[in-house]
């Protein structure tokens, strides 16, 4: 299957100004089941430089920086995927992992390498027991994995909320609702606080089950031992296939923004976005 991703971004400002470098994380992640066959990056206006780079987390991007002043930035991303199977339940985890667990124990080697995808914060205890009844429910780590994210899906509704930022993982534990990167963030926070190492994912979903408008998304990755990093969707409670096209992950959404820059001076600004994705 091929599929092409059109993805837009335009930044108006309410008087000239002056562009800081920008960083785009804008360019598809390395996976098996995917190849990129065609990427273009049209920028308006023209930056003075533009190469790529990559990120502490080993995200690529492509750093940029103006010279000239604007009242507008527009960025348009165009990419041409060749998408092959992918069975995300394709592994085998070493003998010796105990379940149930009160807090994961992962080899040693591993606990430098994990401590800042392991940290939690204040919220995560607080979910500990709904997500210990979910493994008092389950047979092994694969299983848990599977019925907590069935659950979240099933228990609290999916929204599309534009504000910037998270809501707390109490907010959305509680209001029983949250955007797409609101429920990836709780689940989170859930995992970590059981000693699981997560982080989140930006990319694009080509899914027919998601609603329009929904192809930029984010969603969780855990790492257990002799599997790697599992990908994780709560808002449709499944792992995460072929379908999925990360672009950058982090230990904290923030860090996994598709643009991230700055400009000076004091006026305001406004981001029209969109994300057509289509198969060929």
């Amino acid at each position: 299957m091929k599929i092409q991703i059109d993805h837009l971004s335009r930044y108006t400002y309410e008087e000239r100004v002056p562009l800081n470098p920008h960083d785009l994380y804008l360019i598809p992640q390395q996976r098996s089941y995917f190849k990129t066959l065609d990427s273009q990056l049209e920028i308006s206006p023209n930056p003075m430089g533009i190469h790529e780079r990559i990120s502490a987390e080993g995200n690529p991007y492509y750093q940029t920086w103006f010279k000239t002043e604007t009242d507008q930035l527009e960025i348009r991303s165009k990419l041409t995927l060749e998408i092959g199977d992918f069975n995300p339940y394709a592994f085998i985890l070493p003998a010796g992992l105990s379940f149930p667990f009160d807090y994961f124990a992962y080899p040693s080697y591993y606990l430098e390498t994990l401590a800042l995808y392991r940290s939690g914060g204040e919220d995560g205890a607080r979910l500990v027991p709904f997500a210990k009844d979910i493994m008092a429910q389950s047979s092994d780590h694969i299983s848990f994995l599977a019925n907590l994210v069935a659950s979240i899906h099933q228990n609290w509704k999916h929204i599309i909320r534009e504000e910037p930022g998270l809501m707390t993982s109490k907010e959305v534990f509680e209001e029983k609702k949250g955007s797409c990167r609101d429920l990836s963030w709780m689940l989170m926070e859930m995992l970590r606080s059981l000693g699981l190492a997560t982080r989140f994912v930006s990319g694009y979903a080509f899914n027919p089950e998601l609603d329009e408008g929904h192809e930029l998304h984010g969603w969780v990755e855990v790492f257990l031992p002799g599997a790697g990093w599992i990908g994780l969707d709560p808002s449709l409670g499944l792992l995460t296939d072929q379908n999925y096209i990360p672009l950058a992950t982090s230990f904290h959404p923030a860090h996994t923004l598709p643009i991230m820059g700055t400009y000076g001076g004091k006026a305001g600004s406004n981001l029209f976005s969109e994300v057509f994705l289509k198969e060929l």
